[in-house]
């Protein structure tokens, strides 16, 4: 493994506040969402609560945390305090101490539940505003460390996948499934420095594959069948994805007219990406191709979506998202088509915008992916 840069959380602490109290008027913020307290702060516990105030922010942890809080807070330079609380009373008690004299606290309203939210608007006495996505916004423009993270994820999933495409060549000759392919592709990418997958491997074929988000079963692989391979690495908490679609020996005409056709659409959407397009004019590229082709409504999902510290998260590639990409962010494109009584195919790299294009981080290849079967003799 490479040494990584320090990912450093200095400055994001004020900054956040100072939009969240320009955008809705708080004096302060809760945070609970803990892929937002890790980029705010480097914390990387299951549980915690973050009050951000000016110059005076404290994360509130439980007893197992408390020394490892206090590290990842020096080391990532978060200008916060870390506060133990034991238990919920005593968390809920810390928390209404903090937030004394406040007069509104902004909070993120997807990052809670009911539950939770009145039980802390019961026992804290500050008026509790929505300022949702204040740090997702943020967050969707990564530093140089926080692509790096991502390169090496990317880095290891595409090694993974050269070596199991030996197993798909083989496909004929030994019986493989979905979920042999899918152990394979995992046990890979560990070896290639990934802490583990980004997300349950998709691993998809025959009938299975006309499903996007289809659980590896026992079915196996047949000549004559597209295998749809869904799949991505972790390093240090930042994801990569990836999508290729492998047709087993000879393929029915159609199905292969597909594969050429997402192809087609795919690259036209990746050339797509810089910065100032909507992510809504990419999905349109992409969707247009593949309608004017005839199997518009067997492209049943959005182009794709940010990735960072979560496999989804902003920006969106999609027909309702509007909003402008940025240099620095990272998207997907990954059009498909899933046709029932014929077979799926998506195909999907991982893109970094550039401050006047793009650059692809996902680089197996994905033309002419139809693998010979490879009978024993």
């Amino acid at each position: 493994m490479s040494i990584l840069p320090p990912l450093l959380s200095t400055g994001r602490l004020q900054r956040t506040l100072d939009i969240a109290r320009d955008s809705y008027g708080v004096n302060a913020l809760v945070v609970v969402g803990m892929d937002n307290i890790r980029w705010l702060t480097g914390f990387t516990g299951s549980t915690a609560t973050l009050v951000i105030k000016d110059n005076d922010s404290i994360l509130i942890v439980d007893g197992r945390y408390t020394q490892q809080a206090v590290d990842q807070l020096r080391l990532s330079d978060a200008s916060a305090r870390v506060v133990e609380a034991r238990t919920q009373a005593l968390q809920m008690q810390k928390l209404s101490q903090e937030l004394l004299g406040i007069k509104t606290c902004g909070f993120d309203s997807s990052e809670i539940t009911m539950f939770n939210f009145e039980m802390m608007a019961a026992q804290v006495a500050c008026s509790f505003i929505a300022a949702n996505g204040v740090v997702q916004q943020l967050r969707r423009v990564k530093t140089e460390a926080e692509i790096k993270r991502m390169q090496l994820a990317a880095h290891a999933t595409d090694l993974a996948l050269a070596d199991v495409q030996s197993m798909l060549e083989d496909a004929m000759s030994i019986q493989i499934s979905e979920r042999d392919v899918r152990d394979e592709l995992e046990y890979k990418m560990r070896r290639n420095g990934a802490d583990g997958p980004s997300y349950e491997t998709i691993v998809a074929t025959g009938e299975n594959s006309v499903k996007p988000h289809h659980r590896p079963t026992d079915t196996i692989i047949r000549e004559g069948d597209s295998v749809v391979i869904d799949v991505g690495g972790l390093v240090d908490g930042y994801h990569s994805d990836m999508t290729r679609t492998y047709l087993i020996g000879q393929v029915a005409p159609e199905l292969a007219e597909i594969h050429d056709l997402v192809l087609s659409a795919q690259r036209e959407g990746v050339l797509a990406v810089r910065p100032g397009v909507s992510g809504s004019s990419i999905d349109e590229v992409c969707r247009n191709i593949i309608t004017q082709a005839g199997y518009g409504p067997d492209f049943i999902h959005g182009t794709g979506h940010g990735v960072g510290l979560q496999i989804h998260e902003m920006p969106w590639v999609r027909s309702d998202f509007m909003e402008p990409l940025q240099c620095g962010e990272v998207v997907t494109v990954e059009p498909g088509v899933y046709r029932v009584g014929v077979g799926g195919v998506r195909i999907e790299d991982l893109i970094l915008v550039t401050a006047t294009s793009s650059q692809t981080l996902t680089l197996s290849q994905k033309e002419s992916l139809c693998l010979p079967s490879r009978r024993m003799i």
